[in-house]
């Protein structure tokens, strides 16, 4: 989201004195520029950010994150906190210290994939017929349209079934007709994958 969309929201918010909660855990994934979209917490006095290892950093495991807030707060955060958490382990806070600490390579890395395999994607679905989709400007997914006489659950059962590429149906988050694809994973792996669901959408075609 735009930083001009953020201070609408702020606008809108602060006329009632509502609290705005983002989760930024995609902020760093942007196609363009230094991959970083405004942040709701330097927009406004109580907007609340979180992120976390997971996405932008690539290291999901170590189930580490943050939030920015107001100061009172984060004061009431702290001590939900101490009740149900009290710290993540040690080793995973060192891990994701040395991770920022070198967050310039990381973010070259992996700006790289999302990029490269991004435009990949987008060629493959220029050319499939019965396939569309609004192009990502940001994060690791993409919602595809799917233009044929099956649902998507079905869809992604019988792709998975006879090709072993797997796609997340669209009625598992209430848009049917569409499928979610990730297009993050190795390039020659992507390739592959897509060149294998363009068989499966011919035979389907036929």
């Amino acid at each position: 989201m735009d930083g001009a969309s953020l201070e609408a929201i702020a606008q809108i918010a602060r006329s009632c004195g509502a609290y705005v909660l983002c989760d930024e855990v995609y902020r760093g994934t942007d196609q363009e520029g230094n991959g970083f979209t405004a942040s709701v917490a330097d927009v406004y006095e109580k907007g609340i950010s979180t992120g976390s290892m997971s996405k932008t950093w690539s290291l999901a495991g170590l189930r580490v994150g943050w939030i920015v807030a107001p100061v009172d707060l984060i004061h009431r955060v702290q001590i939900h906190r101490d009740y149900n958490t009290i710290s993540v382990g040690m080793l995973n806070d060192l891990l994701a210290s040395i991770a920022l600490e070198n967050r310039t390579a990381i973010l070259e890395r992996n700006h790289g994939i999302l990029r490269t395999n991004l435009s990949l994607l987008d060629a493959w679905i220029a050319k499939e017929p019965l396939l569309s989709y609004v192009k990502p400007k940001s994060g690791t997914t993409a919602l595809v349209r799917v233009d044929a006489d099956m649902r998507s659950r079905d869809f992604c059962v019988a792709l998975i079934e006879k090709t072993g590429v797997m796609f997340t149906p669209g009625s598992a988050l209430d848009v049917e007709g569409y499928v979610r694809i990730g297009y993050t994973n190795n390039r020659d792996v992507l390739v592959t994958g897509l060149a294998r669901v363009s068989d499966f959408l011919r035979d389907i075609a036929r």
